[in-house]
């Protein structure tokens, strides 16, 4: 049914949760030159039977500071709402939260905290390390 979409992608993977099929684990690192490079974002992926007809369900499951996520994970990414298409897989799916991360939408954020700090990105560097300093990769 679903296939490993993301191999050669550099910064994304997603895999099933053990044997079942509707739950997948993701990882995304923050792509170089942004703010987040350097960190492991880590997602889980819940897919319906209606599946690709309907769009996942997809939140952060560690700490993500960032205008288009709610302290809760939640994502507001058009894709994921009202402009899901059958013709979007995983790996679209992965690769275009990792472009979210980079260049947010601040005129409808899930986190105002974050929206208004995005204009001061040291600032907002230094609030994303502190939130997040377990994602932090070790070199």
């Amino acid at each position: 049914m679903f296939e490993q979409q993301t191999s050669g992608d550099k910064g994304i993977s997603a895999f099933p949760d053990g044997d079942n099929l509707f739950s997948w684990v993701a990882t995304i690192s923050g792509a170089a030159n942004t703010v987040y490079e350097g960190i492991e974002f880590k997602l889980r992926m819940e897919f319906s039977n209606n599946y690709p007809f309907s769009a996942p369900t997809v939140r952060f499951t560690s700490p993500c500071f960032h205008p288009n996520v709610d302290q809760q994970g939640n994502i507001c990414l058009d894709i994921l709402k009202e402009k899901w298409s059958a013709s979007y897989d995983v790996r679209a799916l992965l690769l275009s939260i990792q472009s979210l991360l980079g260049e947010p939408n601040n005129s409808s954020p899930l986190n105002v905290q974050a929206a208004d700090l995005w204009s001061d990105q040291s600032r907002f560097r230094q609030s994303v390390l502190e939130r997040c300093s377990s994602c932090v990769r070790q070199s």
